[in-house]
């Protein structure tokens, strides 16, 4: 277990210590920013360094073509008031992700070319938004896929840092990124994470509170995106405001708050996706209609048939898929201490640390329309291997007589 260690030193310090010994240990250096309250607190700090050095870094910034007018906005005053120390990637492509507000478009793309009539935001000049200039970029590449091997290709082979301005106090998935155990760190450091071969993942503000970061805005007044400004006048507390791509697990909960900051984007996010009314209408809520906190169970079913249920009434495409999952998912545990087919229910706290299988959790990934199941333990599956892993899937069900009604 990882526990806080409270050491003599702000975190301030802390941050332009870690920073420092970035420059010190790598020459190749890039930034994933997103223009967020973090990535940019975090884009001033290697900036100060940048510029006492001399050096430049990169600066990788992916568009999701769903974005509030703002935050490009922001972008581009970050990339023109750094311009002598940055090399920037401002990435237009078809990158695929999930959308977790609609089980008939559960995945999307930004910048999809055969939807280019109903784009939110069009291209921007001098950006990099043709395949040809990255070689390593294939069709159908999702976000998980495309971000390492950005750094890899970025790196050219060499010992490389990325800095990602990321911090542990907004979600235990992130806690979980930089505090897993067995993971490969550099020289001991907390604050470092092996991604593939000699690329590091390096978090500077890992441990900054929300407070530290809007202390750090005000007290050097630097600049940040003024988005939050009007989050804050929309009622929503420091804790509450997030930026991130616009459909995802966890950015669906602010979907709601497009249409009051910025009604035309919003009014074009309709038309462009699946499920986003639906979303923004429904993502605070607890309970089944999208799988959030507390689900129960309808009267007269099991949870399996409840399963069984939401899978044989989903499109036909989607259903398939997460019948895939699940049958793999059943099977794995067969040979784990399950030979009669997983439970129906189990104690939720032994689910939530994958102790445990039940239908009750197969209830929850579909609900949550969570695509991938990252709730049932998948990873996801690449976009270059979907297909063949489809048919693959299709016939093992029918080998193992699973989830084919």
């Amino acid at each position: 277990m990882v526990r806080k260690n409270y050491l003599e030193i702000s975190v301030l310090d802390a941050a332009r210590e870690r920073i420092n010994y970035v420059f010190d240990n790598f020459q190749k250096i890039y930034l994933s920013f997103s223009a967020g309250k973090d990535s940019t607190a975090m884009f001033h700090l290697t900036m100060d360094e940048a510029k006492k050095r001399n050096r430049k870094i990169g600066i990788l910034f992916i568009d999701w073509e769903c974005q509030f007018d703002l935050t490009i906005s922001h972008a581009k005053k970050m990339f023109d008031l750094y311009k002598d120390n940055i090399d920037l990637y401002w990435i237009q492509l078809e990158i695929t992700t999930n959308n977790a507000s609609s089980m008939y478009e559960p995945l999307w793309k930004s910048f999809d070319e055969s939807k280019k009539e109903l784009w939110v935001r069009g291209k921007e000049a001098n950006t990099i938004n043709h395949p040809i200039h990255l070689p390593f970029f294939y069709e159908n590449m999702t976000f998980e896929e495309f971000v390492p091997l950005f750094g890899k290709w970025y790196s050219g082979g060499e010992k490389c840092a990325c800095m990602v301005g990321i911090r542990t106090q907004e979600s235990l998935n992130r806690y979980r990124a930089i505090a897993r155990q067995n993971i490969k760190r550099l020289d001991d450091k907390t604050y470092t994470v092996n991604v593939i071969d000699d690329l590091w993942n390096i978090y500077p503000i890992y441990d900054w509170n929300v407070t530290d970061i809007w202390t750090y805005y005000s007290k050097f007044k630097k600049c940040y995106n003024e988005i939050y400004n009007l989050m804050h006048m929309a009622g929503l507390s420091i804790n509450q405001m997030r930026i991130d791509e616009p459909f995802g697990d966890e950015a669906r909960k602010n979907l709601w708050i497009y249409h009051i900051i910025e009604p035309n984007t919003w009014a074009k996010m309709i038309a462009r996706m699946e499920g986003v009314n639906t979303g923004s209408l429904y993502s605070k809520e607890n309970g089944n209609v999208l799988g959030n906190i507390k689900i129960s169970l309808p009267n007269g079913h099991t949870w399996e048939s409840f399963s069984m249920h939401i899978l044989n009434t989903i499109p036909a495409k989607t259903g398939e898929h997460y019948k895939n999952k699940i049958a793999k998912y059943i099977k794995w545990y067969e040979s784990r201490g399950y030979p009669d087919g997983i439970p129906d229910y189990v104690d939720p706290d032994l689910e939530r640390i994958n102790k445990a299988p039940s239908w009750r959790l197969v209830a929850k990934c579909l609900l949550k329309n969570d695509y991938w199941c990252r709730t049932l333990g998948f990873s996801i599956t690449k976009g270059n291997a979907y297909d063949k892993y489809m048919k693959l899937m299709k016939n093992k069900r029918d080998e193992w007589n699973l989830l084919n009604k």
